[in-house]
Order: structure tokens, then C-alpha cells, then sequence
């Protein structure tokens, strides 16, 4: 495949690297400076920009008929805009908070044990998220999806950042070092705890589940998920 790259840092070099292995080309490198763009040169464009430009770069691709996947967070209030356009000029796309292979099972993972949970009032939800120091939002998107899916099959309405009040998650957000991710749901009662975690060790996850991601979705219409790229 012939793969664009919107956002060219440390992600981007990641990515770069991981599809190059799986025999595939870069034919741009769309950052910050870029001026023109041939979208006729692309088969498949992945996005790991900036919060501002993620919306413009996702807009652009869908009305040049180029299929895109974004792994930016921090835009989503255009997200409803995204998927309109993307179904009326029948363009592919697909957005996920995070793309490694390990968290989308995480995801689920987390679902069925907030189903599990619902009824045993006597537990209270807390989330914690670590990342390096360089990540610019907080929380992370992955912790707001891992809350909106305790959200979805419990009692609780809201996530909030730090403290969170009744009917609400608290997430608590760190920047320590260059920690790739880790991400922590707890359930808290006076007689024990329950916690589900998962760690990444480095990079390489998320790149390559976006590539996979940007493998499945060449030659399909429409807006997808993870879940549909891994048939969970």
C-alpha cells in the first residue's frame, strides 16, 4: 500500500517504521509545514497529528476519496462532523482513542466486568492513566473510552478529571518520564478491590495495530471501529 502520513513525530516515525517492515510505502510525510499534497499518490492515509489539525487533515482525505484512520485525541467535538461528511461522500474512516491490538481486547474486557459490576452498589470506580510527560491532554482518550464503557453498563452518568462527585468516575491523570501508557480501572469496596490494568512497554503496539487498522479498511465505505478491524 502506499500510506500517508498526517503528523510526522515520534508516532508517526513509529508507524513509518512498522509499515515499511510489512512492505508497504510512505508517500508523504504531512506535518506542521507542509504546503502541497498530492492525494492521487495515496491508497490509505493515517493520522497522528495535533488536536487542531486532526479534524482539517480527516475532512481533507474524505473529500479526496482517500480512506483515512486517526489515532489523534482531543478533537473529538468535530467527531459527529467527521462521520456526516464521511457518509455522505462515501469515504472509510476509522477513529480509535488507541490502536494497539492489546487494549481494544482491554476495552472489552473492561465492558463485561462493568456488566459484571452494576449491581454491587458497594463498589466505587476509580480510574488512573500514566503517560510521558509529552502527551498535551488529559486524561488520556483511552481512559475517557474506558470510562464511557463502564459509563454504558453501570449506574454512573459522568467521568471527571481528579476528584469525581456521586454518579461520577474519577480519573486520575499523571505525566511521568516517557511512560508509553498505562492505564488503571478500579473498583473499590471496604472489604476488597478489584483492578484490571494494562501496561504498554512501548510504541511499537500502538503503531502496529494502525497499520492494521489501515490494511483492513483499503477498499471499504463507511465508518468503522477496532472492533470491527479485530471482529470482536
Amino acid at each position: 500500500m502506499k500510506i500517508a502520513l498526517f503528523g510526522y513525530g515520534k508516532m508517526g516515525k513509529m508507524i513509518e517504521q512498522v509499515a515499511q517492515q510489512r512492505g508497504h510505502t510512505i508517500v508523504a510525510k504531512v506535518d506542521v509545514d507542509t504546503i502541497d499534497i498530492d492525494f492521487s499518490s495515496m491508497d490509505v492515509a493515517i493520522d497522528f497529528s495535533m488536536p487542531d489539525a486532526a479534524f482539517g487533515n480527516i475532512s481533507n482525505c474524505i473529500e479526496n476519496n482517500v480512506p483515512i484512520i486517526s489515532g489523534t485525541t482531543g478533537w473529538l467535538q468535530n467527531y459527529d462532523k467527521a462521520i456526516a461528511l464521511c457518509n455522505e461522500k462515501r469515504g472509510a474512516f476509522i477513529y480509535a482513542s488507541n490502536f494497539s491490538l492489546g487494549v481494544n481486547v482491554f476495552f472489552e474486557l473492561n465492558s463485561y466486568l462493568a456488566k459484571m459490576m452494576k449491581n454491587l452498589e458497594q463498589y466505587e470506580v476509580s480510574m488512573e492513566e500514566i503517560h510521558h510527560t509529552q502527551k498535551l491532554d488529559a486524561p488520556s482518550g483511552t481512559a475517557i473510552t474506558l470510562a464511557k464503557g463502564v459509563i454504558e453498563h453501570t449506574n454512573y452518568e459522568h467521568w471527571k478529571l481528579d476528584e469525581g462527585k456521586e454518579k461520577e468516575i474519577p480519573i486520575t491523570s499523571k505525566r511521568i518520564g516517557v511512560t508509553p501508557g498505562t492505564h488503571t480501572v478500579v473498583y473499590n469496596s471496604k472489604v476488597d478491590t478489584i483492578d484490571i490494568k494494562h501496561t504498554a512497554h512501548n510504541r511499537e503496539g500502538f503503531a502496529h495495530g494502525a497499520v492494521i487498522a489501515a490494511e483492513w479498511l483499503v477498499g471499504k465505505t463507511g465508518v468503522f471501529s477496532m472492533k470491527d478491524v479485530l471482529g470482536l
